[in-house]
């Protein structure tokens, strides 16, 4: 997901998707420490989605304050 994807929802929408990552995060190290994950890298691209969520978020408190 793109930077300028995020920045054009609104702020109930990426808190929602913010929820959906991370529970797909706890679902993905589930995985991970049982060994049955098979698409490492969607870790790494969650944790990033998840990131540049918190991100534009907090730039979003900030202009508002």
């Amino acid at each position: 997901m793109k930077a300028e994807d995020i920045r054009a929802k609104s702020v109930d929408e990426l808190k929602d998707q913010l929820v959906t990552l991370n529970k797909e995060a706890f679902n993905l190290r589930f995985q991970q420490a049982s060994g049955q994950l098979e698409n490492t890298v969607r870790v790494r691209q969650v944790r990033r989605d998840i990131a540049r969520i918190k991100t534009i978020l907090n730039e979003r408190t900030r202009a508002a304050s």
